[in-house]
């Protein structure tokens, strides 16, 4: 890769997917040997969880994967944002409309959901918050999917 591509991974609370999707996507890259050309972070649409770690189920369901997310705390998205990242994806159809409605005229990057990157008939990333353990399982399953795609997308736009 030739230049700097950032990645902006939105949520409601940025307490569940969004982190899960940062901590993933920045292993991988970490992986490949890109974290100098690759920045990634994460966000909420919503200002309930500021400055909080990432859910225990999130970071358990995680940890047992191999990826830690206990660095990471939670943050609002800001209209800044559009300025800095290439991509912001949304966890669900409701966060993308939130963002859209954010999204200033003079934005040229990549904006829309994260698990079209992935090969699956599913578009949003459920929230696993109000369920069980299974479904930080089933969440961390579309990311990584999600995030393989997204990495070969990245990856294959600056080879061409």
């Amino acid at each position: 890769m030739s230049s700097q591509v950032r990645i902006l991974f939105v949520c409601l609370g940025n307490i569940c997917r969004s982190p899960t999707a940062h901590g993933v996507f920045e292993q991988m890259v970490a992986a490949r040997g890109l974290s100098a050309r690759v920045e990634v972070d994460s966000c909420g649409t919503g200002d309930w969880h500021i400055g909080r770690a990432p859910d225990q189920r999130a970071q358990a369901a995680a940890a047992a994967r191999g990826y830690d997310l206990q660095h990471l705390r939670a943050r609002q998205v800001s209209p800044a944002d559009f300025d800095r990242f290439d991509y912001i994806l949304a966890m669900d159809e409701s966060n993308l409309r939130d963002l859209q409605a954010m999204r200033p005229a003079s934005f040229t990057g990549h904006l829309g959901l994260f698990l079209p990157f992935a090969d699956s008939p599913e578009r949003e990333v459920p929230d696993p918050y109000y369920g069980g353990d299974e479904g930080f399982d089933r969440v961390l399953d579309l990311i990584e999917a999600a995030s393989s795609g997204l990495l070969a997308e990245i990856d294959g736009a600056d080879r061409a």
